[in-house]
Formats: structure tokens, sequence, C-alpha cells
């Protein structure tokens, strides 16, 4: 059965609890059936945001009226709108097999992947906070348009921004939902680019596939960095990532601003201790075995680069034993000219 729906998100930041409240109140009753086809919500714009706490208990209660208004409408077949931890909406996807995935509106993070109700492959943090202000510390976070430290905030501003669920399908029981997320004034106080961002997830049998667009909608050029910085369950000590051996390394552990250069000797890389190492122009696929007796193929289009990141010690706990991260990653700046895209695909699949 095939199904779609174009669904946009009320999910944004207000002056008014009161006005936000109204607006989302008036979703639940549409003034025609075109709303399940083309429309766009949203509840206010931007008005005098001086701070991003100031206005995440707004965002979080917007985001009530849209889970319960599309609980009671969402009608394409093997996704679901739940509230999630902290109240924050997500999308659940199933797909006719049984593989789950969760989606958080915030930060259009995945957060969640099930190959039939079994061990997550994907980890979030204990200390991960949902609250609609700090980015989710798990799953598949975004670093855009900076990825790592720089002239703004480390990571860009993608992983803690508010996106749109701009359109949901589901073909043959596979279910896809793209988001959405534009400039607005919270992007443009600290990058100040009109863009368009797409992700398209989409959920098969033992495969997680995501598209990453980024258009540029200025009148003028702009560069970034970006990275998906997944966050894979695994016994740290045992995992094993084959594929980089020749790769120009980039060791961050000794200073993060100015890496070490080296090259990769290894036939398969392993986490001995903190690890956190770019390597350039990586191939397009990775194996990896998680320790925890999977093996997981990690393949993509056009992230030329590949992380890999082990906290190790440094974080409070002992959590860091229980993932790893290994990143696709674009580290050398893209450059785009007004109304040029650029476009990043990646596959993760169990065999």
């Amino acid at each position: 059965m095939d199904a779609s729906l174009q669904c946009f998100s009320p999910y944004q930041a207000c002056t008014s609890a009161s006005s936000t409240l109204a607006s989302a109140q008036r979703l639940i009753f549409p003034a025609s059936k075109s709303f399940f086809h083309a429309i766009r919500l949203s509840i206010v714009r931007r008005s005098n945001i001086k701070s991003r706490s100031s206005v995440g208990y707004m965002e979080a209660q917007a985001s009530f009226g849209l889970v319960e208004t599309l609980q009671g409408q969402f009608k394409t077949e093997g996704i679901e709108v739940e509230k999630g931890r902290g109240g924050l909406p997500k999308l659940v996807l199933t797909e006719s097999s049984g593989s789950q995935a969760e989606i958080y509106v915030f930060g259009a993070c995945i957060t969640s992947w099930r190959i039939s109700s079994e061990k997550d492959l994907l980890f979030v943090r204990p200390d991960a906070v949902f609250n609609g202000q700090k980015p989710i510390s798990g799953g598949i976070p975004h670093c855009f348009p900076q990825f790592g430290p720089g002239p703004i905030q480390q990571h860009g501003f993608a992983r803690n921004s508010n996106w749109s669920v701009a359109s949901c399908s589901n073909s043959s029981g596979i279910p896809s939902v793209v988001f959405e997320l534009t400039d607005n004034e919270y992007t443009r106080a600290m990058w100040n680019y009109a863009f368009l961002a797409l992700y398209k997830v989409t959920l098969e049998p033992k495969k997680l596939s995501t598209t990453l667009t980024i258009k540029n909608t200025d009148d003028k050029p702009f560069t970034f960095t970006t990275a998906l910085h997944t966050y894979f369950s695994a016994m740290a000590a045992e995992v094993r990532v084959k594929g980089l051996k020749g790769c120009q390394t980039l060791d961050k552990v000794p200073n993060p601003i100015n890496p070490v250069r080296g090259l990769e000797e290894r036939e398969e890389v392993n986490f001995p201790g903190f690890v956190d190492c770019v390597y350039l122009d990586a191939p397009e696929e990775l194996i990896m075995k998680n320790g925890l007796g999977d093996t997981i193929s990690i393949t993509n289009k056009s992230w030329s680069d590949a992380v890999l990141w082990n906290p190790h010690t440094n974080a409070p706990g002992e959590f860091y034993k229980e993932f790893v991260c290994v990143e696709n990653a674009k580290f050398k700046p893209v450059l785009l000219e007004p109304g040029q895209e650029w476009v990043a695909e990646q596959v993760f699949q169990v065999s």
C-alpha cells in the first residue's frame, strides 16, 4: 500500500505561550481537506528571541498540540507520531518485516534503530537531555553548518534546531520521512546565510538509509562542513572497523584545534582508549563489528571523510564502554554558489 502525507510541524519558538497554544488548537480543526496534502503549519515566527533557553518551554508546549493532532489524523502506514522523552514529538517508523526506527523532530535526530524488535543498534547516552534546548546526545545527531569547533558553536546549530516534517510516505511497506530546516533568526545570528536543508530517512529490512541535501537559497555563496555523528551500540573494547587502511588521518586527541597528521596502517581499527580521529578521503564502504555479534556495513555517497570517536574516561561514569561513534563527515569545506545544492547519502545494513 502506498500512502503519503504532507505534514509540517508547528514545533516552533514563540514569544507567547497563549498564542502558541491557541495556534496549536487551530490545527485540530483544519479548514479544508487539503490540509492533509500540502499545508505548511507554523504557530508563530520567531520574534525578538534573545536565547534558546528562554523559548524551550514554549516550544515543548507547542509540540503537544502537534503530537495529539497527528496521533488522531496521521494515516501514513508504518509511521506513527508519539510523545517521546521530555514530551518532545517523535516519529516511529515500522517496516513490513518489523524493523523499527525512532526520529525526534527536534534536531531531526534518529535515536533508535531495531531489527525485528531486537536490541537497539544505536546508542543514546544516559545523560542525554530531552528538553528542546540542548542537542540530543546519542543516535544520529546533525553537525551543520560546522563540524567540530570553529567560529560558531560546536557542531553548528542543526542538532539543536526545530526541524519540520516536510513529507511522509510508505511504498510497498517501506516507510520514509523527509525533514526540513531553513534559516531563521536563531541561525542567522551565528551564520548569516539563507539555506534549505532536507533530510530523508528510509527504513527497510535490516537497512537504514539517510539522504541529506543542503541548498544555497541566498544571493551569495557560502561554505560549510558537516557530519552525521552516529552513536552505535557496542562493546567498545571489542569493536573493529575495516576499510580505513591507507587513509590520511587527523588525530585530534593531542589537540583538537591542531590535529596530528598521520597514515592509517591497520587493517582493522579498534578503540583501545580515547579515540578522536578524522580519516580523509575514506572509502565508500566501511565494515564495523560492534562486539555484540553484529556486522554493520556503512556505505556512503559524497561523505568523503570518516570520523571515529569514543571519549573513554573523559566521559562521566562507564557508559563509554557501551558505544562507539563511526561517523560520515565532510571535513573539507563545501562551497555552494547561489542556487547550488549538495547531496550526501549513507546506508547502514546489518548482515
